[in-house]
C-alpha cells in the first residue's frame, strides 16, 4: 500500500530539547538530528519516508536506542522514533504467532503473551528496555540463544515502509524444496533483520511463539579462577548429561558486580569466575545432581551453587546479570562530555577456541599498557563482551587499538567482530577486515536497489 499523495504533512520537531533528548544511544556518542519525527502509524511512517526522499533528507529510524554501537543516532536529518507505535495486533494462539507494531517494548510482550502460556524465545540482556522494532533491527539475541537462536529465527513476517514511501510486507516461504533464484533473494526477510535500519522503516512484525516451559531453574556456579570455569562451560556445552539453554560467564571483576547487587555479598568472595546456566523442562525434575557433579570435576563446590526456580527467581537472576553492563554505564558517565565512553567488544570465536581468545584479548592490553577491562557474557556461544572505561579521546583510541589487535587475532579463529549488538557506526572501520571485497560490493549494491537515495541511516553499516 503505497502513501497517499495528498497525505497532510507529519509534524517533525525541532525543539533543541527535544532533538537533544534523542541524541545519545548506549554507545556513549553524541549526535543531535536536525529534526525528530515520532509517528503513531505506519501511514505516518510512509508519509515521511515519501518526504524525505523526494528532499533526499537522511532518516534514521530509532527504538529505545538502547543501542551501543550509535546505529540509533544520527546528527544527519530526520530520528523517526516508533516508539509510540507500540500496539500488540494480534495473537494468534494456535498458530503461536503474535504481530506486533515495532516500538513494544520486549519485557511488556512477554508479560502479556505470559497469561496465554507463550514466550518470545530472544532475551538480549537490555529486554525490560528495548524494542521489538530494534531487535530486529540488529538481530538481537541473548543468553538463551544458546538453545533457542537469534531474532532472526522467530520473525515469519515484516511490513517494511521502502525507500519510494511505499509500504511492503514480505514473509518466509513455508516451502521445504526451493530452487527459484539465487539463495540470497528467496527470503526477503532475512534482506532487513539485521539491517540496522539502513535498508527501509520496519512497521510491523509476525513473530513466532514458543510454549513457556513447566520448570525452569538456574545455577549460579562459582569457580576458582578464569581457566575452569572456561573449560567448564566446554564441557557443559558438550554434555549428554545437561542440556543448558544459556551459559553465561562473569570474570571475577563482573562476578563481584553481579554479588554486590544481590542480597548476598560475601557469597564465594574468593571465587576468580563464575558462570550462571539454566535449564528448562516440560514438567521432568531439573537434571541438578548431574549439574553438580560436572561442577564438582572443575572445582566448584556444591555449598557456593545457588539455585533460581521458578520465574520470579529466574528474573532476579537476570538482574544480577543485567548489573554488569548496567554498572559499567555508570562508572563511563562522568566521563561522557570529556569524550570519554565505555569502548565494549561483542565479538565472538568457535565455543571451544574462546577460552585462548579471552587470553588473548587481555593480552592485548596488557602489552599496550591499559586495564584488561571486564569479561562477561555469552561464552557457551563463544561470545564474550570485553568492555574498557575510556575517560576521554586518547583512552578511546588507545582501547580502540587493542579491540582492532584483538578482532584481527579473532577473524584468524574464524571469528567474527560482531556477533549480536551490529556494526552500527562505531564499527563500520572493522567490517572489512572480516569481510572480502566481493561481500561489501554485494552489499552496497543491496544498498543501491533498496535505498536508490542513499536517505536510510547514513553512517550505519556502510
Amino acid at each position: 500500500m503505497a502513501a497517499k499523495a495528498d497525505a497532510p504533512a507529519p509534524r517533525l520537531e525541532r525543539d533543541q530539547g527535544v532533538r537533544e533528548s534523542y541524541a545519545r544511544d548506549a554507545s556513549g556518542l553524541w549526535m543531535v538530528p536536525d529534526a525528530v519525527a515520532r509517528p503513531t502509524s505506519c501511514d505516518e511512517v510512509a508519509e515521511i519516508v515519501r518526504r524525505a526522499a523526494a528532499d533526499r533528507t537522511p532518516v534514521t529510524a530509532a527504538g529505545a536506542q538502547t543501542s551501543t554501537t550509535g546505529a540509533s543516532i544520527s546528527d544527519r536529518g530526520i530520528v523517526l522514533s516508533t516508539r509510540p507505535m507500540a500496539r500488540v495486533l494480534d495473537l494468534d494462539e494456535r498458530g503461536r504467532t503474535v504481530r506486533v507494531e515495532p516500538g513494544v517494548p520486549l519485557g511488556d510482550l512477554q508479560r502479556a503473551l505470559a497469561p496465554h502460556g507463550l514466550f518470545f524465545a530472544p532475551d538480549p540482556t537490555s529486554d525490560q528496555e528495548c524494542t521489538v522494532g530494534g531487535a530486529i533491527a540488529c538481530n538481537a539475541s541473548g543468553p538463551r540463544t544458546l538453545r533457542y537462536g537469534p531474532t532472526r529465527s522467530h520473525v515469519r513476517a515484516l511490513t517494511v515502509v521502502a525507500a519510494d514511501g511505499s509500504t511492503v510486507e514480505v514473509r518466509r516461504p513455508m516451502l521445504e524444496k526451493n530452487t527459484a533464484g539465487y539463495l540470497a533473494v528467496q527470503d526477503p526477510v532475512d534482506w532487513f533483520v539485521g539491517s540496522e535500519g539502513t535498508l527501509g522503516v520496519i512497521v510491523a512484525a509476525e513473530l513466532a511463539l514458543l510454549p513457556r516451559p513447566a520448570r525452569e531453574i538456574g545455577l549460579a556456579i562459582p569457580l576458582a579462577d578464569e581457566q575452569r570455569a572456561l573449560a567448564f562451560v566446554v564441557a557443559a556445552r558438550e554434555s549428554a548429561a545437561v542440556s543448558p539453554r544459556c551459559l553465561e560467564y562473569f570474570d571475577r571483576e563482573s562476578f563481584a558486580i553481579a554479588r554486590g547487587e544481590g542480597d548476598a555479598p560475601t557469597w564465594a568472595a574468593d571465587a576468580g569466575a563464575m558462570v550462571y546456566t539454566e535449564e528448562a523442562t516440560d514438567g521432568a525434575e531439573p537434571p541438578l545432581d548431574e549439574w553438580l557433579a560436572l561442577a564438582e570435576r572443575f572445582g566448584a563446590h556444591a555449598a557456593d551453587v545457588r539455585v533460581f526456580e521458578g520465574d520470579a527467581a529466574i528474573r532476579e537472576a537476570r538482574r544480577l546479570r543485567h548489573a554488569v553492563p548496567a554498572t559499567m554505564h555508570e562508572r563511563v558517565a562522568p566521563y561522557l562530555k570529556q569524550g570519554g565512553r565505555r569502548v565494549s567488544t561483542d565479538w565472538a570465536v568457535p565455543y571451544p577456541l574462546a577460552a585462548k581468545a579471552v587470553a588473548m584479548a587481555r593480552r592485548h592490553a596488557r602489552e599496550a599498557g591499559i586495564p584488561p577491562g571486564i569479561v562477561y557474557g555469552h561464552l557457551g556461544n563463544g561470545h564474550p563482551h570485553q568492555n574498557f572505561v575510556a575517560r576521554n579521546p586518547d583512552e578511546v583510541h588507545a582501547m580502540e587499538a587493542v579491540v582492532e589487535r584483538t578482532l584481527r587475532d579473532v577473524i584468524a579463529m574464524g571469528g567474527t567482530v560482531s556477533a549480536e549488538h551490529g556494526i552500527g557506526k562505531l564499527k563500520t572501520r572493522w567490517l572489512p577486515l572480516q569481510l572480502s571485497a566481493m561481500q561489501m560490493g554485494v552489499m552496497r549494491a543491496v544498498k543501491r536497489e533498496l535505498d536508490p537515495y542513499g536517505i536510510f541511516a547514513p553512517g550505519n553499516v556502510l
